[in-house]
């Protein structure tokens, strides 16, 4: 098992609190970690990320890449601390709140779930909820 988290900003983030989200989410919903790299930015590199990757030209929350799909999860997601603050501020969420939100988001992703439409947004939505509720780290 491998978890490695980076914080490529100045912004302290609960490293200890995140891994435990990560690590929750992946074996509750019936997985392991594998190799698992989560890099926490700024703007400036998640929009390129998006750009490049993705083919959107514009900062995003979070960009997550799933390699593989056996029961040991292997991939790597990047979240901009920048979005994270704007969407706080926009949806009148804490910070942390809203950053335990968008990384149990980009855990969910790394064992299957896609948030393509309406329906499948609204099952993320749900067990982002869901989890939230259950680490009780709030």
């Amino acid at each position: 098992m491998s978890l490695e988290l980076y914080n490529t900003t100045r912004r302290d983030i609960p490293h200890k609190k995140l891994e435990v989200i990560i690590e929750k989410v992946i074996e509750s919903e019936g997985y392991a970690v594998g190799s698992v790299v989560a890099v926490f930015c700024g703007d400036r590199m998640i929009h390129r990320i998006n750009k490049d990757f993705l083919g959107h030209d514009y900062p995003t929350d979070t960009v997550t890449f799933k390699y593989g799909a056996a029961k040991d999860v292997d991939g790597e997601f990047y979240i901009s601390l920048d979005v994270v603050n704007k969407n706080a501020k926009r949806f009148g969420a804490s910070f942390q709140n809203e950053l335990f939100r968008v990384t149990i988001h980009s855990a969910l992703h790394l064992t299957g779930y896609e948030d393509s439409d309406d329906s499948t947004r609204a099952v993320m939505k749900k067990k982002e909820d869901y989890y939230l509720d259950q680490l009780s780290l709030l």
